[in-house]
C-alpha cells in the first residue's frame, strides 16, 4: 500500500481501539521497551501522547527513563516551517496542548538534535524494512536528519508491521527499532 493509504487504513484502526487496549497495548509496549539494550545512553528523546488521536501512551515509558534518571528531552513544532524545537523535560517545565491538541513545552532549556542518542518516534503504520509512515508533514524525518548517525531511532506501534511501503522516498529516515505489544522488530 501506498502511504495515503497507510496513513487513512491505521488512523480508523487506531479510532476503533478503546480507551482501555489503548493503555493496555501501551503498557506492554513500554515492558517490551525495557528488553532492548538501550539503556546505558543519557539523551532520550520522546513525544507526549496526542490523546484525541489514540496513539500510544508514553506516560509509562516517561515514568521508565524518570526512574533510570535519564535527560529526557520533548519538542515544540513550528508549523511555519514544519520543524522541531527540542527542550529538557523538567520539573518546572509548563506543558499546554497547541492548535492540534499537541502537548508541547511553551519554552525551557533548549537542547541540539545532535545531543540526542535514543528518540522514540509516533508513527501511523510501518514495514518489515523499518520504513514508517506518520502524519504526513515530515516533521520527523527533518529532526532525524539533525541527529548523529549513530542516534538510535525507536518506532512504537499498536499494529503489526506491513510487509512494504509502497512510495518510500529518499529523504524517509528508517527505524532501528519498532515495538508493539506483540513483538519488537529489529531493522
Amino acid at each position: 500500500m501506498t502511504k495515503a493509504e497507510l496513513r487513512k487504513t491505521y488512523k480508523l484502526k487506531r479510532q476503533e481501539l478503546s480507551s482501555e487496549t489503548v493503555e493496555e497495548f501501551s503498557l506492554q509496549i513500554a515492558n517490551r521497551l525495557l528488553t532492548l539494550p538501550i539503556w546505558d545512553f543519557s539523551f532520550y528523546h520522546i513525544f507526549l501522547s496526542i490523546e484525541e488521536l489514540k496513539e500510544v501512551n508514553t506516560d509509562y515509558l516517561l515514568n521508565i527513563l524518570s526512574g533510570k534518571d535519564k535527560h529526557i528531552v520533548i519538542s515544540k513544532s513550528d508549523f511555519t516551517t514544519n520543524t522541531m524545537n527540542h527542550f529538557l523535560l523538567t520539573d518546572s517545565t509548563v506543558i499546554k496542548k497547541n492548535a492540534y491538541n499537541i502537548p508541547e513545552p511553551l519554552d525551557g532549556i533548549e537542547v541540539p538534535a545532535q545531543n540526542l542518542e535514543v528518540v522514540f518516534i509516533p508513527l501511523l503504520a510501518f514495514d518489515e524494512e523499518g520504513h514508517r509512515v506518520g502524519y504526513g508533514k515530515g516533521f520527523y524525518d527533518s529532526f532525524l536528519a539533525e541527529c548523529k548517525p549513530e542516534t538510535l531511532k525507536i518506532g512504537v506501534s499498536f499494529f503489526e508491521a506491513e510487509t512494504k511501503i509502497e512510495d518510500i522516498f529518499k529523504g524517509d529516515m528508517a527505524l532501528d527499532y519498532c515495538v508493539t505489544p506483540k513483538q519488537v522488530y529489529r531493522f
